[in-house]
């Protein structure tokens, strides 16, 4: 069995008292392998943050040189692309609203949690970021097709950037995450039909000649 990849873990916490309940929970989850890093303030974590990605970071929104949810957007503004768990002293009910709302992923109320809240709450993060980063994404893909683009009057090819003509269905399969199924609407089937009626009757009169 291959063995698991160690989550890469930032803790911004200027508490020792907190700073040893994370440490410990972390050091003794069986459920994930971690690596921990510790910043006891914003200035020393921005410093982490651009030394090299995290898989997430655990922050405390009151720190020695930052409070409040300007933490939070300074987090955010240095690991965009990393989820991030508010850890805070204060059981404020809208805090907690307005920093989810903000893009935090959980906002938990120190004392009131345990270590398997905690490991729960890390790893449900993660895959929550990991899915808004994929929606993302292919929502970036379908406005890709919302400019102007090249089709032929005649065939309705498209044509792509590297000038080649392809395949309505060609073209959006390899610009966005869409598949196609086919089928025939009323129009073209009721079409389809008068031409297979038409093909009919004409060999069915072709034959009538030959008799006579």
């Amino acid at each position: 069995m291959k063995p698991r990849q160690p989550i890469s873990v930032l803790v911004i916490e200027d508490d020792p008292g907190d700073l040893y309940f994370i440490r410990e929970i972390l050091s003794e989850s069986k459920a994930m392998r971690v690596d921990m890093v510790h910043s006891g303030k914003i200035s020393a974590a921005i410093k982490q943050m651009e030394a090299g990605p995290f898989d997430i970071i655990l922050t405390d929104l009151q720190l020695p040189d930052s409070t409040g949810m300007a933490t939070l957007f300074a987090v955010q503004s240095y690991a965009p692309d990393t989820p991030v768990i508010v850890l805070s002293g204060l059981l404020d009910e809208e805090l907690a609203i307005k920093a989810v709302r903000e893009g935090a992923q959980d906002y938990l109320v120190k004392g009131s949690f345990d270590g398997n809240l905690l490991i729960r709450s890390i790893l449900y993060s993660i895959e929550r970021k990991k899915l808004l980063m994929q929606l993302e994404n292919s929502l970036r893909e379908i406005k890709t097709l919302k400019g102007l683009i090249p089709i032929c009057a005649w065939c309705r090819k498209l044509r792509d950037d590297d000038g080649y003509w392809k395949l309505v269905e060609t073209y959006i399969m390899e610009h966005t995450n869409a598949a196609f199924t086919h089928g025939i609407c009323p129009e073209c089937a009721k079409k389809a039909r008068a031409e297979f009626d038409e093909h009919k009757k004409s060999r069915l009169m072709g034959n009538d000649e030959k008799k006579d």
